[in-house]
């Protein structure tokens, strides 16, 4: 079923996804029915998990289990995972995807914000690990794992604080189970996105910075045209999947900076003075902003 590289197609495979009312999950889920995978999603937003799966059914996929749910939740990850194992055993490929993104520095971060970032983009992520990987390894079948990180994993972003500690611990926890589940024939791969153009760069409001000067606005114009689209990251992540990539990236800015971070400390740490520096520059007082956004 499964080749050393990754997994060889998804016709017939049963695949798991988070966080697939919109973006990048949403994304995943269409493009994986369509290669022939009977889909199973989750989110915490009830009418976008609804809007996905009419989507795929239309097109003529399948839908399993479609069920709203608070990954942060254990004991609802834990009921969710239980019916879908019930009703259609262990499952051949585990998306997690489902995220959320405050920024602010150190000072201006509330804790419950700390928290809300790390229930929802860590240990989300190893609620549904705890609950589907034993399955996938019972059956013998072997399997692979997505992670969905960020390029903020990677390297250090302005005022990425609480973020950063959840997808680098994100992408720490991918590396170990690598290894931890190589035996049993399950692979992990751990997606890296740069910019990912998901709707929300029009009207995201950061709270005590001024959006509406020049700078901000050609700020977001060149993220814009540096982004990639949803359907190109899911692309990317399946691609890596099938080819048994460790790690996937959706933008080439974002390898080559990580590149220069392991090959050579020096320039990587000049380039993100440049960042944190010209971040300053284009969002003036946004040492006391937050952003929350889903992915």
């Amino acid at each position: 079923m499964f080749r050393r590289r990754g997994i060889d197609g998804l016709q017939g495979r049963h695949v798991f996804i988070t966080g697939a009312a919109s973006g990048i999950g949403r994304a995943l889920a269409v493009s994986a029915a369509a290669e022939g995978a009977t889909v199973h999603i989750t989110d915490i937003s009830e009418s976008g998990l609804e809007q996905t799966a009419a989507t795929i059914r239309t097109a003529g996929g399948s839908v399993g289990l479609a069920e709203p749910a608070d990954i942060a939740d254990h004991d609802q990850v834990a009921a969710l995972c239980g019916r879908l194992t019930e009703s259609h055993g262990a499952m051949d490929l585990v998306c997690n995807v489902a995220g959320i993104a405050e920024w602010g520095t150190v000072q201006a971060t509330p804790h419950d914000s700390w928290r809300r970032v790390i229930d929802i983009n860590l240990m989300g992520p190893i609620h549904v690990l705890e609950e589907l990987t034993g399955p996938m390894i019972d059956s013998g079948r072997g399997g692979w794992i997505v992670n969905v990180s960020s390029a903020a994993g990677l390297i250090a972003l302005p005022w990425h604080g609480a973020y950063s500690a959840s997808k680098f611990g994100l992408r720490g926890l991918s590396e170990v189970l690598r290894f931890d589940l190589a035996p049993h024939r399950i692979g992990v791969t751990v997606v890296c996105p740069g910019a990912v153009e998901t709707g929300l760069t029009e009207t995201v409001k950061l709270a005590g910075v001024e959006t509406q000067g020049d700078r901000f606005t050609k700020a977001r114009a060149h993220f814009v045209r540096r982004a990639v689209s949803p359907e190109q990251a899911a692309a990317a992540t399946l691609r890596g999947v099938r080819r048994g990539r460790d790690i996937v990236y959706t933008s080439q800015d974002i390898r080559l900076i990580y590149a220069i971070k392991r090959i050579f400390p020096p320039g990587y740490k000049a380039i993100m003075r440049v960042i944190h520096y010209a971040g300053n520059r284009i969002l003036p007082g946004a040492q006391s902003a937050r952003r929350e956004v889903a992915r």
